[in-house]
């Protein structure tokens, strides 16, 4: 189930607030300038389910996002408990980062963590199954596949050569919960 949960920053076993409420959750990201949305597939997507099937079974959301944000490249990524890289790509994720580009994932299956730097607090977003969001450029962020991951996602795009990490040097992940899915 998706979730929202707001720390202080200094202060990460203080929780401020928290919510798997989809409208109270896709309202308070709003407000912080963060894109939440759900999205429905045409048919029935499974971890077997080749990539052009997937993004034909979105193309009207992908279509109306493309349109309406100018993403330029779209294709997806799956990951699984048994792939040999999981840890190395765990890590590279871990630490706080920021892009030149909005960072949008949709999961189409599974979950992950998004965890967003604004400014004094940490928004700690579950992502699951049918969930879109829109990291803003230059937003401060890391992200936890946890330590088996299982999922698969929709990645949009502004630059062609696509996920491009500029690492902020602040420990701050280091303090937060993991993510243990």
């Amino acid at each position: 189930m998706s979730a929202l949960t707001v720390y202080q920053e200094s202060n990460p076993q203080a929780v401020l607030k928290h919510s798997d409420d989809y409208m109270d959750i896709a309202e308070a990201l709003a407000f912080v300038g963060i894109r939440f949305e759900r999205w429905e597939a045409a048919q029935v997507i499974t971890a077997e389910t080749p990539a052009d099937t997937i993004l034909e079974a979105y193309r009207s959301q992908i279509d109306e996002l493309k349109a309406t944000e100018g993403y330029v490249t779209v294709d997806t990524i799956s990951l699984a408990a048994d792939n040999p890289m999981k840890d190395a790509l765990r890590q590279k994720f871990l630490s706080e980062h920021t892009h030149s580009e909005d960072e949008v994932r949709f999961f189409v299956r599974g979950e992950g963590m998004f965890y967003l730097h604004i400014e004094d607090q940490v928004y700690q977003v579950h992502c699951c199954k049918d969930d879109l969001i829109s990291v803003p450029a230059n937003a401060r962020h890391w992200f936890d596949m946890g330590p088996n991951p299982d999922f698969t996602a929709i990645r949009f795009f502004n630059n062609p050569e696509g996920w491009v990490a500029n690492y902020t040097g602040d420990a701050i992940a280091d303090g937060f919960p993991k993510f243990d899915g």
